[in-house]
């Protein structure tokens, strides 16, 4: 059974101190309870293979080919988690070689909006194509400034609009500020899209980022690998894997 980190209401978050409330199986609330305030939500799957490819990223002597395989893996995973209890359905009847079994199938009228960011969100979405039996892909590209630690956009491919039933996938490999992410999230908001139907997938966040996030989207739903402590002078989460845009694409100093 997955266990899920439910973020407290993010008032209480502070830089470096993430408070987390640990809960089990499906989230039930009593008819004669008031209905929960809306928060977002913070998923870290147990699951050994996901420690097992975060602990080939975070390794320094990792070589850029390996890296990039190791986060196209995690990617795979994560997404597979962001997944759950999410994609629309159809049910209806298959006829087997014995005869005929009820069936449920992946609604692929409903197509997942997936939008990798610019650069490193490209290797967490590899495999969408292998995992969702539907999906579109919008880019986005965004750089950051590595002086001021503000990010500014180069590439939108998104819609248009969006409609508030559609579901989003963002994926956005190393959650540190934040500010990358706020962005893009504001601009597939301001275009129709609500943010209890974003979901968003990352290898490693901090706390500042979540800190953001929770203040700004209470209904996003975001799964990651790990939740780091802090930031370095220069904006890295600490201890992190470092640039993830640079290992994936070997283009470190």
């Amino acid at each position: 059974m997955q266990t899920t980190l439910r973020a407290q209401p993010s008032a209480s978050l502070r830089p470096g101190r993430l408070q987390l409330r640990r809960q089990r199986g499906a989230r039930l609330f009593c008819a004669a309870m008031a209905p929960p305030k809306q928060q977002m939500l913070i998923y870290v799957p147990p699951h050994p293979l996901v420690k097992h490819w975060l602990a080939v990223l975070r390794t320094k002597q990792t070589p850029s080919s390996i890296f990039r395989a190791a986060a196209s893996e995690l990617g795979r995973i994560l997404i597979y988690e962001a997944a759950r209890e999410w994609l629309p359905t159809v049910d209806g009847q298959v006829e087997t070689p014995l005869g005929v079994a009820d069936a449920t199938f992946v609604d692929i009228a409903q197509p997942i909006k997936v939008v990798p960011i610019l650069r490193a969100g490209l290797v967490l979405v590899e495999q969408t194509s292998m995992v969702l039996p539907a999906s579109q892909t919008y880019h986005v590209g965004y750089v950051r400034n590595d002086e001021t630690l503000e990010a500014s956009c180069y590439l939108n491919k998104l819609p248009p609009s969006f409609t508030a039933e559609d579901r989003i996938l963002v994926s956005d490999p190393m959650l540190a500020t934040g500010g990358t992410l706020m962005q893009v999230l504001d601009d597939i908001v301001a275009r129709g899209a609500s943010p209890s139907m974003i979901r968003v997938i990352s290898i490693v966040c901090a706390p500042p980022a979540l800190k953001l996030l929770g203040e700004k989207f209470p209904g996003l739903t975001l799964f990651t690998a790990m939740i780091d402590p802090e930031l370095n002078d220069q904006g890295f989460i600490v201890p992190g894997l470092g640039d993830a845009g640079d290992r994936v694409y070997n283009t470190e100093a």
